[in-house]
């Protein structure tokens, strides 16, 4: 049970395509935008955008920036591009998946100088991850051809 001050509601997450605030959807909902209950989501219906919310959050904490389609494609081929180098650090050095690919995000963004640094792919904008991919492509593409 928690002593003192009761601790705020989060507020609701705002769309960067329109501004409008997003609603919490959940499976059943009309704009739950997945077939199957993958967790609740922040949804903006007006542009299809939507992010996830932390598993087991009691506060509905969105894990990062609402993404249309464009950037939800953007972000899933980053995620690919990164796997490789993923699973290489988890290998070498024994961390497990979750550290590998922060630090893998860190270091993209470190290099290509993204301030503040993200703390995951859901905090990246659309020319950010394309920015990345360029990157990580570019660094595989080099190490292949060494």
């Amino acid at each position: 049970m928690r002593v003192g001050k009761p601790v705020k509601a989060l507020p609701q997450p705002l769309c960067d395509y329109c501004g409008a605030k997003a609603t919490l959807a959940r499976a059943g909902d009309e704009s739950y935008p997945y077939r199957d209950d993958h967790g609740a989501v922040w949804v903006c219906s007006p542009c299809e955008a939507w992010i996830g919310i932390h598993a087991r959050s009691t506060r509905n904490v969105p894990l990062g920036r609402l993404a249309d389609a464009a950037l939800r494609e953007a972000k899933s081929r980053l995620h690919d591009a990164l796997e490789p180098l993923v699973a290489a650090k988890v290998r070498r050095d024994g961390v497990n998946a979750f550290e590998a690919r922060s630090k893998a995000i860190r270091w993209v963004a470190t290099e290509l100088r993204i301030d503040p640094l993200p703390s995951s792919i859901h905090m990246l904008s659309l020319d950010q991850c394309e920015q990345a991919l360029r990157f990580v492509e570019a660094f595989m593409a080099a190490r292949r051809g060494s």
